[in-house]
């Protein structure tokens, strides 16, 4: 399944995260960008409304769509200069304005946008190598709320440095945002998380559907009838006074193998006509997130705990901690309560202590009941 998830904590140099910058903030540090940047050396472009038979099966090609023609024409202007990540068709690329043939709708994504900063600007593809690469090497040029959205990765980015390749049929994205409380980075990815859940329940009941319950595994994944659909990737960088996240989504909407997807799901249920559409579920993705990005930055995780809880597949699960104690492994079983302060699992053992509990790479797996490292709370 396509892009695993982390949310790795601050340190010395590098972080996560950004304030909540406006559509008008955003657009002042694009023009402020291109006033500067005729003293540059603009890299090589092509600049143009592209066919699909003109275009080479090696370059990469950047579609650049706005809320209106002046977001559209900036965003083009801008994406001219961006960098590509290593080995993507040697730094071969082009930039446009349309696309025919393309395999993203964005006029039907873009009716569909309510948010007034995230979504706005788009940059689409229908092949390249990461979307969370290209939007995290070209942060300070892209406006802050752009999303990239590719038809097929091959160098998507997950946990613990794995390397997926995704197929046509995802929803796969990236997107840039801010903030300035360092305390909050590590509860971002599940804000995320649970605007994904909330966004895929409301779609389906505006389009009359019965309602897909997808649930959140912690830290990160996204899971549906058992299996894993999807996942949440957070990374971050600092700059003075602002943490810069970079966060990326991976949504298995048409693909039943090699575990389901959401479509599959809806056919399950004798829903033979309809089905969901990779534009709908991004535009009401960042529906939700920009009202749950307010309440975040403004009140805290708190506010939006319970929320969180009643989409999650943990609470009250019993688990057992190994811990090495003198050259033995040491086990306790433990009930998981809830989050730390930190974003850490709360829970307590059958001696009534407390366990804050960490994941620990990929050996960290609820479903055969086991967590390997423990701290006591």
């Amino acid at each position: 399944m396509p892009f695993p998830v982390r949310l790795p904590q601050p340190s010395t140099g590098a972080a996560a995260a950004a304030a909540t910058v406006g559509a008008v903030l955003a657009a002042v540090a694009l023009r402020r960008y291109l006033s500067t940047s005729r003293h540059r050396s603009p890299t090589p472009v092509t600049m143009s409304a592209l066919r699909t038979s003109s275009s080479s099966a090696s370059a990469t090609t950047l579609v650049a769509y706005g809320r209106s023609p002046e977001d559209r024409e900036l965003l083009a202007s801008v994406a001219g200069s961006v960098a590509l990540g290593d080995g993507e068709s040697d730094g071969e690329f082009s930039v446009a304005v349309s696309y025919e043939g393309a395999g993203f709708d964005a006029a039907a994504y873009m009716d569909a946008l309510t948010a007034r900063r995230f979504g706005r600007w788009m940059l689409w593809s229908p092949r390249i190598g990461s979307t969370q690469d290209l939007i995290a090497q070209n942060f300070a040029k892209l406006p802050v709320g752009l999303v990239c959205v590719a038809d097929v990765q091959f160098k998507g980015r997950g946990r613990s440095k794995n390397v997926w390749e995704s197929p046509a049929g995802c929803l796969m994205f990236s997107f840039t945002s801010q903030m300035q409380d360092a305390r909050k980075l590590p509860l971002m990815q599940y804000v995320v998380c649970l605007s994904m859940t909330e966004a895929i329940k409301e779609l389906c009941r505006a389009k009359g559907l019965p309602e897909l319950d997808v649930r959140i595994k912690w830290p990160n994944d996204l899971y549906l009838k058992g299996l894993k659909v999807g996942g949440i990737l957070c990374t971050s960088s600092y700059e003075p006074k602002v943490y810069n996240i970079c966060t990326g989504i991976g949504l298995n909407v048409d693909n039943e193998k090699p575990t389901t997807c959401l479509n599959a799901a809806l056919q399950e249920a004798n829903v033979i006509s309809s089905r969901l559409k990779r534009e709908d579920i991004l535009a009401y993705f960042f529906n939700k997130f920009e009202k749950l990005f307010e309440i975040f930055s403004n009140q805290g995780f708190q506010a939006l705990e319970e929320q969180y809880y009643n989409s999650w597949l943990h609470s009250g699960q019993r688990v057992v901690v190994q811990d090495a104690h003198e050259s033995q492994s040491v086990s306790s079983v433990v009930t998981i309560q809830g989050l730390t302060p930190a974003g850490y699992l709360y829970a307590v053992g059958e001696d009534g202590k407390s366990y804050e509990l960490h994941p620990d790479g990929n050996s960290f797996d609820f479903f055969t009941g086991l967590v390997r490292r423990k701290m006591e709370a």
